[in-house]
């Protein structure tokens, strides 16, 4: 019985993801024509970013953005600032009490848009 009991408990503590970083997977990919500067990445609560100091056309980046202090809802905010000087930026997607919904972020900057998909992580 103290068998069956300890292999119950392994399973419950391996299926819970203890050791799992909470957070969320993502890519920026710049497919414009020119080089965007100063990119951030963040949550509304902005308690950890991740910034580059530049993508190049045609060029992606990939990071994990940590929540691990995120306790409230909110949403990801992605800002930048394009050749011209001008700034840029979007916020989506949704988290709740600290917890993303998803595990994985896809946004693609074009000439006059930043388009933004939301999902699992791709295999």
């Amino acid at each position: 019985m103290n068998k069956a009991a300890f292999v119950l408990l392994l399973i419950t503590i391996c299926s819970c993801n203890f050791t799992k970083e909470k957070g969320i997977a993502f890519k920026i990919k710049n497919s414009s024509d020119a080089t965007i500067t100063a990119v951030k990445i963040s949550t509304s609560e902005d308690f950890e970013s991740i910034t580059f100091d530049s993508i190049q056309k045609n060029k992606s980046k990939e990071g994990f953005l940590s929540m691990k202090n995120n306790k409230m809802d909110g949403d990801y905010t992605l800002s930048y600032i394009r050749k011209n000087g001008s700034a840029a930026g979007i916020s989506g997607g949704y988290y709740t009490n600290g917890r993303p919904l998803d595990s994985y972020i896809h946004f693609e900057i074009t000439n006059d848009n930043t388009l933004v998909k939301f999902g699992e992580f791709p295999h």
